[in-house]
């Protein structure tokens, strides 16, 4: 059976405002916790960044996590966001997603594994779990003469009810 993860479209509607809240107000996490693990110094927008990224419940791109930081520090420039996510991205830290429109979305990268379905229609992204697909892709490996170690499931749909499909 599959475990179904919903993260909206990238809308901010979708998003709790941050407006009002302080880099001070926010809380450790765990991408603070890996990066403490790497030696990564933490400066104080980098924590910014962290914790924005954290509390993300869709896959920003980059502008979008500008967007959110500077709701928190207003002294954050874009630069610094590249900066930092490029940073992040080189130390496993947060994960790269590219779904097929033009940006690259990030996520904080997680121990379990899960795959994407991603609607055309709106850029909702559905994250699910299915254990078999999982033993599916790990016996086409194994009858191909191959252990599979790690791959990335990525769906691209249309809803049923789309006319345009």
């Amino acid at each position: 059976m599959a475990q179904v993860l919903v993260a909206p479209s990238h809308s901010n509607d979708a998003l709790t405002p941050m407006s009002d809240m302080k880099a001070t107000d926010m809380k450790a996490t765990e991408i603070e916790a890996r990066c403490a693990a790497t030696g990564m110094r933490m400066t104080e927008q980098r924590r910014v960044i962290a914790r924005v990224l954290a509390e993300a419940v869709d896959h920003p791109d980059v502008e979008e996590l500008y967007t959110r930081c500077v709701a928190v520090d207003d002294k954050i420039s874009i630069s610094t966001v590249y900066r930092t996510v490029k940073l992040f991205e080189d130390a496993g830290i947060i994960e790269r997603h590219d779904f097929r429109e033009g940006r690259a979305r990030y996520e904080q990268m997680r121990d379990s594994h899960h795959d994407h379905l991603i609607n055309l229609r709106d850029g909702k992204v559905i994250e699910f779990t299915n254990e078999e697909i999982e033993l599916l892709q790990a016996e086409i490996a194994r009858k191909l003469g191959y252990k599979l170690v790690d791959h990335r499931l990525e769906l691209y749909c249309v809803p049923l009810d789309d006319d345009k499909a």
